[in-house]
C-alpha cells in the first residue's frame, strides 16, 4: 500500500502544472516560434515550455472572458537584442491577438509584414522606437479592428495614407518622428465620429492643411516640427471638445484672435509660426487652461490679466510684434 501511495503522489506531482495551465498549446508553441526568432534574448528568459505562458511570461497576457487560454496581449519592448532582426513572422499566426507593442528596440528593423493581415482581432498597434522602416503599408488598410496605429520614431518613410478614415473603429493614430514627408491628405477630414487623436509631429510634412480638418472634433491634435503653413485655424472651435492644440514650429499664418475656444483647452502650443492678430478673449474663461505658448509670431495688442494666465513666465509671450502687459513690459498709452 505504501508503494502505491507514493505512486499515486507521483502522478499528482507530474500532472498538476499540466492540469492547471491557462496557456493554450497552440499559442505556447507559437510563442516559443517568436522567441526563437529573435535569438532567444534574455529579456524573454521566463518564456520556457514548462511554465504557464499565461502567468509566467513576461509581455503576454490571454483573454479569460470572451475567448479564454487565448493570448490577447503581446508586449515586445525593451528586447536586449544581439543583431538586427526582423519583426518576427510567427506573431502573425496568434489568431486571437488584440494588442501589439513592439517599442525600444532599435535591432528591430525591415518593413512591416503583409501577413499582419491575419491578426483579424487586432485592435492596436504600436511600433516604437525601432528602426522599422518603409512606406506604411496599403494591407492595412484591411485590419478592420484596428482602433489606435502608433508609428513613432522609427524610419517610415512615403506619404500619409489616404485610406486611414476608412478604418471604422480607429479613434486615433500617432505617427511621430519618422521621414514622413507630403501633403496631409483631403481624405482625413472623413474620419468618424469616435476619432480624437492626431499627432504628426516631427515629420516632414508640406503645404496647407485641408479645411476638412474643421469637421473633426479632435480631443488632441499635435502637428508641430514639420514644414506646414497657411490657416489652421479651422482646428479651433468653441464647440469642440478640444484639450491639446500642439502647432510649434510650422509656418501657420491666421488671424489668433479670431478663434474660437473650447472650452476643456489644457494646452495651447503655437510658438514659432507667422500667427498675427490678437490674443484671443476666451482665454481668461478656459477653467483647465495649464499652459500657453504664443512666443515667436507676430502678434499685437494687451495681454489679458487673470485666469490661468497670470501663471505663465514671459517667455510664452515672447518674440512678438507688439504684445504688452504683464509679464512683459507695460502698454504704451497715448
Amino acid at each position: 500500500m505504501s508503494h502505491l501511495r507514493i505512486l499515486l503522489v507521483l502522478l499528482v506531482l507530474v500532472f498538476t502544472p499540466a492540469l492547471s495551465e491557462l496557456c493554450n498549446p497552440e499559442d505556447k508553441q507559437i510563442l516559443l516560434r517568436i522567441k526563437k526568432e529573435l535569438g532567444n534574448p534574455s529579456n524573454l528568459s521566463s518564456w520556457l515550455p514548462t511554465t504557464d505562458c499565461c502567468g509566467n511570461w513576461v509581455g503576454v497576457s490571454c483573454a479569460t472572458h470572451t475567448q479564454p487560454n487565448r493570448v490577447n496581449v503581446l508586449d515586445l519592448s525593451d528586447l536586449h537584442l544581439r543583431k538586427p532582426y526582423l519583426i518576427p513572422p510567427s506573431i502573425t499566426d496568434l489568431p486571437y491577438l488584440q494588442y501589439l507593442y513592439i517599442t525600444n528596440s532599435d535591432n528591430i528593423v525591415g518593413t512591416l509584414p503583409p501577413t499582419f493581415t491575419k491578426l483579424t482581432h487586432l485592435r492596436r498597434l504600436h511600433i516604437r522606437f525601432t528602426n522599422v522602416s518603409g512606406h506604411i503599408p496599403d494591407f492595412l488598410s484591411q485590419m478592420k479592428s484596428l482602433e489606435y496605429i502608433l508609428l513613432s520614431n522609427s524610419k517610415f518613410s512615403g506619404t500619409l495614407p489616404t485610406w486611414l478614415p476608412s478604418l471604422p473603429k480607429l479613434t486615433g493614430i500617432s505617427i511621430e518622428g519618422n521621414r514622413i514627408s507630403g501633403a496631409i491628405p483631403d481624405s482625413f477630414g472623413s474620419f468618424s465620429k469616435v476619432f480624437k487623436t492626431m499627432t504628426l509631429t516631427g515629420n516632414r510634412l508640406t503645404g496647407k492643411i485641408p479645411a476638412t480638418l474643421g469637421k473633426l472634433d479632435l480631443e488632441i491634435v499635435d502637428l508641430s516640427d514639420n514644414m506646414l503653413e497657411g490657416d489652421a485655424s479651422m482646428l479651433f472651435g468653441s464647440k469642440k471638445h478640444t484639450q491639446l492644440i500642439h502647432l510649434t514650429n510650422n509656418k501657420f499664418s491666421f488671424d489668433f484672435g479670431k478663434v474660437g475656444l473650447s472650452k476643456t483647452l489644457k494646452i495651447i502650443e503655437v510658438s514659432n509660426n507667422r500667427l498675427y492678430g490678437t490674443l484671443p478673449k476666451g482665454l481668461l474663461s478656459l477653467n483647465d487652461l495649464r499652459w500657453l505658448n504664443v512666443s515667436h509670431n507676430n502678434l499685437c495688442g494687451e495681454i489679458p490679466q487673470g485666469g490661468g494666465l497670470k501663471y505663465l513666465h514671459e517667455s510664452s509671450y515672447a518674440h512678438n510684434k507688439c504684445l504688452c502687459g504683464s509679464p512683459l513690459p507695460s502698454c504704451k498709452r497715448f
